[in-house]
């Protein structure tokens, strides 16, 4: 089978780079949909619209309601095609961004992805994570393109929620994993085709940048600093996390990220990042990953702060009935745990999310683990 390589046609980063947003945009269209929740238009997507009139681009505003659903898709279409916009812009995270690639592609003009946060690698994807309006998992939708631009401001990346940032950061530690089962199984990655070896080493590079420059890059999001470090992190984030998921595929972590949208609850009030935490950590045991490995992603993430126990992701007091929904629908027909090079169960799903809190128990136990301990472990690094 025929191996595939996508992207975006053009992804811009830097310093204060919204200030020249109109001089990328207008080679795309001269009116805009621009797409924010209520806080991203305070924050950034007034300035941002602002400077698009300022180059001769109109504006049509409309407020995201929060989630990528059919019915907001469908509403924000309907905008989009009264006032015959011929380019759709999106602003904030990665369920508005998701949102703006369905409209442009139902109104079939060009969408610019404009993050405001490191939170997830949806910008440059050619497809959409959909949700229902309550928000639980319903569907993948593909694109036959990717975005014609991602624009990326790090200092309003800098100023954004230090949350956010380790989300991504969460998010995009997966991206390795999974794009190693994949090719591991000679499965296909999220174009159907087989990944080249740009796409595996790009998702490869992709877990070495964030060993090698989260922590710094943290400090300098909660200083509101933009710093090399930061660059890095936010670029391996958004770009080579967008990359290696989509040229390298997916696997059991993001299924079973999924998965968890099967309950309700307080699991619920976590990010994308964070539930993807523990569905990487679940898949690494049931890879049966040296222990070493293990060993070393756990420690990372309790670093990093995320949620590595089921009482950190609310589902201490969860029944086997319960768990095993999860498991169904982390294993549904279409799935991308299918992707994993052996097959996989719902039981195996449940025995190894309880496998994973009992690791981390054991090395909390181990290593002296403690929420007081953790700045004193940071330092013998």
């Amino acid at each position: 089978m025929e191996k595939v390589f996508v992207s975006p046609s053009r992804y811009v980063q830097g310093k204060d780079v919204f200030k020249k947003a109109d001089q990328y945009v207008k080679k795309l269209g001269d009116l805009a949909l621009v797409v924010a929740d209520e806080t991203v238009w305070k924050a950034a997507a007034e300035a941002f619209s602002a400077q698009l009139k300022k180059g001769g681009i109109e504006v049509v505003k409309e407020v995201f309601q929060g989630e990528c659903s059919i019915n907001e898709i469908n509403r924000l279409t309907e905008s989009g095609k009264a006032k015959k916009v011929n380019v759709v812009i999106g602003l904030g995270g990665g369920k508005t961004l998701d949102t703006v690639k369905a409209v442009a592609d139902h109104l079939d003009t060009p969408v610019v992805c404009a993050p405001t946060v490191a939170s997830a690698d949806a910008p440059t994807a050619g497809l959409s994570v959909i949700y229902t309006d309550d928000g639980a998992f319903e569907s993948y939708l593909f694109y036959d393109k990717n975005p014609e631009l991602v624009i990326v401001d790090t200092r309003i990346i800098a100023e954004s929620p230090h949350r956010m940032l380790v989300s991504g950061i969460s998010d995009a530690l997966a991206t390795w994993i999974e794009a190693r089962a994949v090719a591991e199984g000679h499965n296909n990655t999220m174009s159907g085709k087989q990944p080249t070896l740009a796409g595996k080493a790009i998702a490869e590079t992709c877990e070495k940048v964030l060993f090698d420059y989260a922590l710094p890059a943290i400090e300098a999001n909660q200083k509101k600093i933009v710093t090399p470090a930061l660059e890095a992190i936010v670029e391996a984030n958004t770009l080579l996390s967008g990359l290696g998921f989509e040229d390298g595929g997916l696997g059991a972590a993001h299924a079973i990220h999924n998965g968890f949208t099967a309950l309700t609850g307080d699991i619920h009030h976590l990010t994308h990042g964070e539930k993807v935490a523990y569905g990487a950590l679940t898949q690494l045991v049931l890879e049966n990953k040296p222990f070493d490995e293990l060993e070393r992603y756990i420690g990372f993430y309790l670093k990093l702060g995320l949620p590595t126990s089921l009482k950190e992701i609310h589902l201490e007091k969860a029944t086997d009935e319960e768990l095993y929904k999860v498991g169904e629908k982390a294993t549904a027909p279409g799935e991308t745990i299918h992707q994993m090079p052996f097959a996989i169960t719902a039981d195996d799903v449940v025995q190894a999310i309880k496998g994973v809190d009992a690791y981390v128990k054991d090395y909390k136990s181990r290593h002296g683990w403690s929420v007081e301990s953790k700045k004193e472990l940071l330092a013998m690094d």
